[in-house]
């Protein structure tokens, strides 16, 4: 059993503590925000994670797991302190590190014996030295320390299966010895363990979610050619799925990525690269085609509805994907707020993101289930694909819009069976969706 102290509570952070206590390693997550750390006391869990509340409450039972503001409570008997707060996107898509420094420098005032202090934010590259010193500066008196870099690849709506059964542990430090420690600490999970310097690691985690994030916008650019040649996205990226070289994974053309991990990573990295005279054309092209995905959405219903005023537009689907209720730089957000700008009346549904979406935009009238939804709308546009969604009752919701028309912006329904039931549908990259007449020309010009 370790002593691990982990320094924030949002996704990253309370999994972390949470699965480190599940391996029956002492636990105590410090959080600044008393509101938080009141309602982790109480029994509950402020975030939306499947299964994460039913591990909380079990290692809180067992004494394993406990909750402070306290830096000093926190650091008592840490051998390791993880630092996992936000690093959110600043004015020009930098990483705004006010919190690491905040709790580094906090961490150098508090400690009073040897630390351990492990990196588990997405942090740009050169941040573990910038953080050692940091720590050198503000500690009132010299205690041993070691900076590791441990980044996260979790993913929202499967953060637990991911933390304890990862791909790979990739940990960096200048400190070998430190670095091996952290390794033991991460055997129990029976990955991969890649050991190097911190700046290298630092960069693998940017460069995993830059690439991941390049194959969606790659996917959904091969979608808008489809869509003007007649060919069906979901049919080629099934083609070349089963090229060994490239996979299937990622390659699903839709309105494009959100969240709090791939626009905040891919603009960070954008901007370290402009700053030391690269020239990062490619990561700029992934963000321009994300962006030109949700304006698909209204160019869609424009064409099918014509003018947006005065139009109910349903949004199914809020979160920026299923099995979370996180709304931060969801494709909901941005197309809301563009349908408002049109003159639409604009609604949605969410099976968990309601609350969220009230706070995130106001404007948005909230129905409780699909149907409702559908009552009275000019057009249905699917924006998370949730399960729920894959198995709606179609002809009631047929029956109960003004006007059939039906975007899906994840290419969750069949055109052909939603055409059959009476759909005006679109979808993203789906066939013939053009005139067979453009089509024609475009083969025998």
């Amino acid at each position: 059993m370790k002593n691990i102290a982990v320094i924030g509570t949002g996704y990253v952070g309370l999994v972390t503590g949470a699965c480190f206590a599940d391996l029956g390693n002492r636990v105590i997550c410090i959080d600044i925000d008393e509101r938080k750390i009141q309602v982790l006391l109480e029994g509950g869990v402020p975030i939306f994670e499947p299964g994460l509340e039913e591990v909380v409450r079990r290692n809180v039972a067992a004494g394993r797991l406990t909750f402070t503001t306290s830096y000093a409570e926190g650091l008592t008997d840490a051998e390791f302190a993880f630092i996992a707060v936000g690093t959110p996107s600043g004015v020009d898509g930098e990483a705004d590190l006010q919190y690491v420094r905040m709790a580094a420098e906090t961490i150098a005032e508090t400690m009073d014996h040897p630390l351990i202090i492990i990196n588990k934010s997405t942090v740009p590259v050169g941040t573990g030295d910038w953080v050692a010193d940091i720590i050198r500066k503000h500690q009132p008196r010299t205690i041993d320390f070691a900076v590791v870099s441990c980044p996260e690849f979790l993913r929202e709506g499967s953060a637990l299966a991911d933390f304890m059964h990862p791909d790979r542990v990739v940990l960096g430090s200048l400190d070998r010895d430190a670095a091996e420690k952290v390794a033991q600490l991460h055997l129990p999970f029976r990955a991969p363990i890649v050991l190097t310097d911190l700046r290298t690691a630092e960069m693998i985690k940017y460069a995993s979610n830059a690439f991941l994030a390049t194959r969606i916008s790659f996917i959904n650019e091969i979608s808008a050619i489809c869509e003007k040649l007649g060919a069906d996205v979901k049919e080629v990226a099934a083609g070349m799925g089963y090229d060994k070289r490239i996979g299937r994974a990622f390659l699903d053309a839709g309105v494009g990525f959100g969240g709090s991990c791939f626009p905040k990573d891919v603009k960070a990295l954008e901007y370290m690269g402009l700053l030391h005279g690269a020239h990062p054309a490619l990561l700029n092209a992934v963000m321009a085609i994300n962006r030109d995905q949700r304006r698909q959405i209204v160019y869609k219903l424009r064409d099918a509805l014509g003018a947006l005023q005065d139009r109910k537009i349903g949004l199914l689907g809020l979160a920026f994907k299923p099995n979370t209720d996180d709304m931060r730089d969801a494709p909901s957000v941005e197309i809301a707020h563009m349908l408002v700008r049109e003159g639409a009346q604009v609604a949605g549904y969410d099976p968990v993101a309601h609350q969220v979406a009230q706070r995130v935009v106001p404007e948005l009238a909230l129905a409780k289930n699909p149907y409702e939804l559908a009552d009275g709308c000019d057009a249905l546009v699917l924006l998370t694909e949730w399960n729920e969604f894959k198995h709606l009752d179609l002809a009631r919701i047929r029956a109960a819009m003004r006007t059939p028309v039906f975007v899906d912006g994840r290419n969750v329904y069949e055109p052909a069976a939603m055409r059959e039931t009476g759909f005006l549908y679109r979808g993203m990259g789906r066939g013939y969706n053009v005139a067979s007449d453009e089509l024609h020309d475009t083969v025998t010009r």
